[in-house]
């Protein structure tokens, strides 16, 4: 099992290049199988969530090619496809629930196994079964798996008003995708308005959907009788940008993100304005500059749905605070159990405190090396950033967690000037 070894006190300079957002190539990947065409993805980054998502899409018949070094791939979803997603694939990653609506629109049945547990909390899949079921698909759960049907006599979903009971990212994206193939319009009501829901809209665009509202509460879609091919460039990834944002604040530097997106981090970024450090964006990037933790101000934050500040991006602003100057208050209201990198922060000398939902952190700690343990993928990021301002050295275990999500973190930091390296 690989670690990666971190020697920290070194400043980062220089620049990277963000790569594409995992959480809009998934279910980008799954909207290959509205089509009998090809659709080609470019700017797929490269991950342990896409390659498992390849195998399960190839395992249902999809082909699937690559196209050259840069993150390129071409698919499709011919005759016949096999609407089966299996429990040895699903289990290892919840976005696999994402081909359910696309199966059903697509095939008019499917069976997809339930995702099972999540170390960050519960994410439950209730919205999108009902939101299908409010289409006319026929569900039942049994032993483990979604079976979903269109009922006796029909051919396609229908459209409907969806209102779900809580913003879900996965569940409008799913929601989306079976509208697309849909009889009639739906509407989308209390939609996740994340840029990644925004991408896929596009994507779907791009094939024939006519979809209007995304990226706000309410997305109107008007069915469409098939979906043709596309070729589409996966939207930049802003928490591997906001991760790298609060790295530099950390350490202290100056580091160009190539291809970021300001306008999606704009919670991130006020708080990092607000800690001390520079942060400036032009059309091709974002480029900041620090002066290192030690020098700048805690900030308190509370995560709430896209615009406000994202869940994904919890524990990386956390451990710059352990280093910033300081009282802070950081309080989780997405997932009930993602405070878990606290026990690991403790271990490399952090001061915190968690009351319920609430982390009480006492920052202008000096932090040193130790062995600590990922239990999640933004746990695993805010354990790097630990790193590399602790004194001595600091092993991260448990890294397979970190490749779920970022694409060869350990190379694009060591090009910055980190003493970082992957172990066996």
């Amino acid at each position: 099992m690989d670690k990666l070894r971190i020697r920290g006190g070194q400043r980062l300079h220089g620049e990277v290049t963000i790569s594409g957002a995992k959480n809009a190539a998934l279910p980008e990947l799954c909207a290959v199988l509205l089509t009998e065409e090809v659709v080609t993805l470019r700017n797929v980054p490269r991950l342990r969530d896409v390659a498992t998502m390849r195998a399960l899409l190839q395992g249902m018949g999809v082909r699937v090619d690559t196209l050259g070094q840069r993150g390129g791939l071409q698919l499709q979803a011919a005759h016949p496809l096999q609407p089966l997603a299996p429990y040895e694939l699903v289990r290892t990653m919840r976005a696999s629930i994402l081909v359910l609506g696309p199966l059903l629109a697509r095939c008019g049945h499917a069976r997809v196994s339930l995702p099972g547990g999540c170390a960050i909390g519960a994410r439950p899949v209730d919205q999108h079964i009902r939101g299908l079921q409010a289409m006319g698909a026929e569900i039942t759960v049994e032993h483990g798996y979604i079976e979903a049907r269109l009922p006796p006599g029909r051919s396609r979903l229908r459209g409907a008003r969806i209102t779900t009971d809580m913003v879900t990212v996965t569940g409008t994206e799913n929601l989306l995708m079976a509208a697309a193939l849909a009889d009639g319009e739906t509407v989308l009501e209390n939609a996740a308005q994340e840029p990644e829901v925004v991408d896929l809209a596009e994507l779907l665009i791009a094939m024939g959907a006519r979809i209007e509202g995304h990226g706000t509460s309410r997305i109107h879609v008007q069915g469409v009788h098939a979906l043709h091919g596309a070729e589409h460039h996966v939207v930049a990834d802003r928490i591997e940008a906001g991760t790298f944002l609060c790295a530099v604040a950390a350490t202290g530097g100056q580091v160009r993100l190539h291809a970021a997106r300001a306008d999606h981090l704009d919670a991130v970024i006020d708080k990092l304005l607000a800690a001390g450090a520079q942060v400036q964006a032009d059309a091709g990037g974002i480029e900041v500059r620090s002066p290192g933790g030690a020098a700048l101000q805690a900030q308190s934050f509370r995560t709430t749905e896209y615009p406000g500040f994202p869940t994904d991006m919890q524990a990386q602003l956390m451990a710059l605070n352990c280093v910033a100057q300081g009282p802070s208050a950081v309080t989780e209201t997405i997932f009930e159990n993602r405070f878990m990198h606290v026990q690991e922060l403790v271990r490399l000398g952090a001061r915190i405190r968690i009351d319920g939902r609430t982390a009480f952190v006492e920052g202008g700690q000096r932090l040193s090396g130790a062995a600590v343990m990922a239990t999640d993928l933004r746990a695993s990021a805010s354990l790097v950033i630990a790193g590399l301002v602790a004194d001595g050295e600091t092993v991260v275990d448990r890294i397979y967690h970190l490749d779920r999500g970022y694409d060869q973190m350990e190379i694009k930091l060591r090009a910055l000037g980190a003493d970082i390296e992957r172990v066996a």
